[in-house]
């Protein structure tokens, strides 16, 4: 029978879809009036697929809400789920639609969920459950993840899954079982203990390793916090034992919880595992300590050295890239990076970049000379672009953060570099050597007829930032004609371009009046480093008449890019520390805990700059510096420098602060 002929029967799966007023409810893009189309062609095969996606796109999205169309589309999404005319793909997909929203309405505050949705899951759970013996492997996985978020039929939905735990042969179903258990157990009433007594069995040494770390990392679900030692026993056998049943090795020293001690042992003796993927992932896990604590480097470190002269080519770029990341504190190994800068020392010439890259960020002279030849020749090694991608990736490193710590160098480095600059191929490349420039500020003055050049291209905004970053020398030269045009007339397709130019034009010139026109209409916008604040900071006590304005948005974020620009304007036009002090203090305070943004370290320079006036700000600087977990943000490449950056600048606010004479404490 047609879906028409099953609906006018009565028993159709488009019953009640009509009494729905779907124009009064919304989806992520607005009016859900397109839901009812898109339910009806999950039944046609050639359009089901899409309209899946589309549902997908539309009622979930990104999450952080439950929107009004998803509590009336749930039954409907429900019933193509459980139907056999609908394909196995698709009811996958419909059911981690569900699975998301149900993940949604659990996780966030009641004030973004739609009213109804908490019933109308509940009503949907019962209807679910048949799909746990749904013949497609896939399709039993997906439902299993669907389940796990039906905490208000704990009981109900447990004894389901253990039910059909019993007879489950396949190994991608069975895992999604028990992770559903874990789940749902902390929610449970008759059913918790029986369900944490089964996920225990779980963990004894018959099982596979793979089930016993599933059956911990469910436990430890159930209860957090609450980690019993058995667990970590459990975890360290699986670990001793080197295989790992599938788990990646950071997911299973994250199961081990424990100290960084009992980890760090653990970490070493997998650095040194027979198997060169098995080494890779304890590389990974332990560039994951490193980024969380600083207290891992010491125990950590030596081991990842002994990698640069791991037989895997990538294991030994991955080991350079660790102690490149850890910056400083991998000298006592620069001698061994250094030999690895050449083909003699690593013919693998990703592992030589990233050797290089490792020495740069100490400022070792020994890298600037490979460098040279780098600039000079036809395979650079390094990308145009700075990638700020989360995860532990091994691609091109960015040739700007490359050379950017190399201003002491800069008499190797300047004459590849310049004749790079006249045959520059592409505005990335003229971008990412204009960057470095600026970095190097007034050491790169011998360049600036190339970069003045550069004006006349689509890279003007970033030879213009060099040239004034460069100083006297280069305004001293530089067509202040030919760069007051630009910023009437700035290249194409570059929004940013015209207060950026306008900017470097005040720097260069002393003549603040086109960058005013362009940012005064703005002013109190946290637009970053274009906020309007900066410019007039620039004017110093001419800016005094803006001085009041400054004042009534000090206080309109607490945190963030604004309180800083905004404070250090007022600051540059009144040298009233008194006035600015306090909120530049709260800005920071929030995120000696965490979570530190790249305001932070601008914000500790800005107080550094201020000297004496700012004590005030002593007891949150010293607690950044005091800590051991890391203040930044976690796994990823730019933990550790981010880290170092901030206390870096820490340090020499303290020096300012005391007036000179030290740190303060």
């Amino acid at each position: 029978m047609s879906e028409e002929g099953r609906a006018a029967a009565g028993d159709g799966p488009f019953v009640g879809l009509d009494d729905i007023g779907w124009a009064s409810l919304s989806h992520a893009y607005g009016s859900a009036a397109d839901v009812p189309g898109l339910i009806r062609a999950l039944y046609r095969p050639e359009e089901a697929a899409e309209a899946a996606d589309t549902l997908f796109v539309n009622v979930h999205h990104q999450g952080g809400c439950v929107e009004s169309a998803a509590p009336a589309a749930l039954p409907f999404l429900v019933r193509a789920a459980v139907d056999p005319a609908v394909g196995a793909p698709v009811r996958m997909d419909l059911v981690d639609l569900i699975a998301c929203v149900a993940a949604e309405g659990n996780r966030v505050e009641p004030r973004w969920i739609a009213p109804g949705w908490a019933e109308a899951w509940d009503l949907a759970v019962p209807d679910l459950l048949p799909l746990l013996h749904d013949p497609d492997p896939a399709v039993r996985t997906a439902a299993a993840g669907a389940l796990g978020e039906a905490h208000g039929r704990a009981d109900e939905v447990l004894a389901a899954l253990w039910a059909r735990h019993t007879g489950e042969t396949a190994p991608e179903v069975l895992g999604a079982l028990v992770d559903a258990a874990g789940e749902l157990a902390g929610h449970a009433g008759e059913e918790r203990e029986p369900a944490l007594a089964r996920l225990h069995a779980l963990t004894a040494p018959d099982m596979a390793p793979g089930e016993r770390l599933r059956a911990v990392a469910a436990l430890r679900t159930a209860a957090p916090g609450t980690g019993d030692a058995s667990h970590a026993r459990v975890v360290g056998e699986v670990l001793e034992g080197g295989d790992l049943g599938g788990y990646r090795v950071a997911q299973a020293v994250r199961l081990l919880g424990g100290t960084l001690a009992e980890r760090a042992g653990h970490l070493v003796r997998l650095l040194g595992h027979p198997a060169a993927s098995t080494r890779h992932e304890a590389l990974e896990a332990v560039a994951g300590e490193l980024s969380q604590r600083r207290s891992a480097v010491p125990p950590l470190l030596p081991a990842v050295a002994e990698r640069l002269d791991d037989p895997e080519p990538d294991n030994r770029l991955f080991a350079a890239r660790v102690l490149g990341m850890c910056g400083t504190a991998a000298l006592p190994w620069a001698d061994r990076l250094a030999a690895l800068t050449d083909d003699a020392g690593e013919p693998y010439l990703p592992a030589q970049d990233h050797a290089l890259w490792a020495l740069s960020r100490t400022g070792d002279p020994r890298c600037a000379a490979p460098l040279a030849r780098r600039l000079a020749g036809e395979r650079l090694g390094f990308g145009f672009f700075s990638v700020h991608a989360e995860g532990w990736w091994t691609h091109e490193l960015s040739l700007s953060e490359t050379l950017g710590p190399l201003a002491a160098h800069a008499e190797v480095l300047l004459p590849p570099l310049r004749a790079r600059l006249r045959a520059v191929r592409s505005v990335d490349e003229a971008r990412a050597l204009c960057q470095s420039l600026t970095e190097w500020g007034p050491a790169a003055a011998p360049a600036v007829p190339e970069v003045c050049a550069l004006l006349e291209t689509d890279a003007a905004v970033w030879a213009a930032e060099a040239l004034a970053a460069i100083g006297p020398a280069a305004a001293a030269v530089v067509d202040r004609d030919r760069l007051r045009a630009l910023v009437d007339a700035p290249p194409e397709g570059q929004p940013f371009a015209a207060r950026a130019l306008a900017l470097a034009y005040g720097r260069l010139t002393g003549d603040r009046e086109p960058a005013l026109a362009l940012y005064l209409p703005r002013l109190g916008e946290p637009y970053g480093n274009d906020n309007p604040a900066i410019p007039l900071g620039e004017l110093g006590p001419a800016g005094a008449p803006y001085a009041d304005r400054l004042r009534g948005l000090l206080a309109t974020d607490a945190t963030g890019w604004l309180p800083l620009r905004v404070g250090e304007a007022l600051w540059r036009i009144t040298g009233r520390a008194e006035e600015v002090v306090p909120a530049l203090v709260a800005a920071i305070e929030p995120y000696t805990g965490g979570g530190v943004t790249r305001a932070v370290p601008e914000t500790v320079r800005l107080l550094g700059e201020i000297g004496p006036a700012a004590a005030p700000a002593v007891p949150v600087l010293r607690a950044f510096l005091e800590a051991d977990e890391r203040p930044v943000g976690h796994g990823n490449w730019r933990s550790v420098p981010e880290d170092d950056a901030l206390c870096t600048a820490v340090l020499t606010a303290l020096t300012s602060i005391s007036g000179g004479t030290g740190p303060v404490g």
